[in-house]
């Protein structure tokens, strides 16, 4: 539900922002940057406040489910002011940065560690059911409404709380379910012993940062997200290419996002057969091709191939990078450990973006675009090296 009222979103907002609003590159380079990287401290704080008190996970994740739907009407107020949407989009992130960590540290505690590739896969599969539907929804929406963008935000808002609803009615509530935590058998007391101290809880915060396996697989994480453009400017340079109209503009995702939907659990179960470091960087060889795939001349079956990349990137790194690092964190301090992970990654995506439409501006897309290919490129076997295989973790 809360992928159907993002992706509404995100279909429309390049062509909103550069067509309806008239943004450059630069600005839209800027504020697609802030969408993506707003939320770095907050993931820190959504999964340290996770990680306190054991049963915080859903609260902490339904806040900020609720900042997101909330946002919508931030965009419905903000009208044409650059500020208020500026405003609305890091609400939306912000949002996103305080659910995410707590959401998928829910996952790692919830399933073994053996099927943890197929657990991200399944999820991944229904944020992507979601997502797929997000852009049908707001195509539907532009064209019984004559393109009136106020229209969608508001049909988002409204499928946001509904998104709320299932959380606080259906999700479960409570501690880390205690299979999932390791105990070891009690030692006997004798008689007249005092009674031992209860264990204070760990400070996870430093245990994860020292640890060498976590610290790469952050280094790679982040390599490779300071290498990417971002989504948006894949599709406006589709849209581009392929001179679509301004009511086509919604269904470019649909593509990736039926790819990736039937992909997302056979890449999570080949990670956990095969090991996730591979999967993970062959899916970033996939947005490569797919970058070297838009500087060919576009036709309908180029244009189809970068999607269907696109989709393949997603199914082979998004769900099996936190199948990689989860295990590799202690228990009562996953949450906060995926969030400085995350946080990496939404930093380094947040100068990839920017980065990007700086380069567009000074030099045009086509130039842009080779920079960024070569930059991936170097990252990607900056990363080969940098990434613990299968016996390192």
């Amino acid at each position: 539900m809360t992928d159907v009222s993002s992706e509404m979103v995100t279909a429309v907002l390049p062509l909103y922002l550069v067509l309806g609003l008239g943004l450059s590159p630069l600005q839209f380079g800027f504020l697609d940057g802030l969408f993506n990287g707003a939320t770095a401290l907050v993931r820190l704080l959504g999964g340290r406040l996770a990680d306190r008190g054991g049963g915080r996970h859903r609260t902490v994740a339904g806040a900020g489910y609720l900042l997101s739907a909330l946002s919508r009407l931030g965009l419905l107020l903000a009208g044409g002011a650059a500020g208020g949407i500026a405003a609305a989009l890091a609400a939306d992130r912000l949002g996103k940065g305080v659910r995410t960590a707590p959401r998928d540290a829910m996952i790692t505690l919830s399933a073994p560690p053996e099927a943890l590739g197929r657990a991200f896969g399944v999820h991944r599969a229904m944020d992507t059911t979601g997502a797929l539907l997000g852009p049908l929804v707001a195509f539907a929406v532009l064209w019984a409404t004559a393109d009136a963008y106020d229209a969608v935000f508001v049909v988002s808002f409204a499928t946001g709380l509904l998104g709320v609803l299932v959380l606080v009615l259906f999700v479960p509530g409570g501690a880390v379910p205690a299979a999932t935590v390791p105990r070891s058998a009690p030692e006997p007391v004798r008689a007249g012993a005092p009674a031992a101290a209860a264990p204070k809880p760990a400070r996870p915060r430093h245990r994860v940062l020292r640890d060498p396996v976590f610290r790469r697989v952050t280094a790679a994480a982040a390599l490779l997200g300071a290498a990417t453009i971002g989504d948006s400017f894949l599709y406006l340079l589709l849209q581009r290419g392929l001179d679509l109209s301004p009511a086509l503009f919604p269904l470019l995702p649909l593509g990736a996002a039926a790819c990736y939907l039937l992909l997302a659990v056979p890449a999570g179960r080949i990670a956990d057969r095969t090991g996730r470091r591979t999967p993970f960087l062959l899916g970033h060889g996939a947005l490569l091709a797919a970058y070297l795939t838009l500087l060919a001349p576009l036709g309908p079956l180029t244009a189809v191939l970068v999607l269907v990349l696109l989709g393949v990137f997603y199914a082979a790194t998004d769900g099996v990078l936190m199948a990689l690092a989860g295990p590799v964190l202690p228990a009562d301090g996953r949450a906060g450990g995926l969030a400085v992970l995350q946080t990496g990654q939404a930093l380094a995506r947040l100068v990839g973006a920017a980065g990007f439409g700086v380069a567009w501006t000074w030099w045009g897309p086509r130039p842009a675009l080779v920079a960024a290919a070569l930059a991936l490129a170097a990252a990607l076997a900056a990363a080969w090296k940098i990434l613990p295989g299968r016996n390192d973790t």
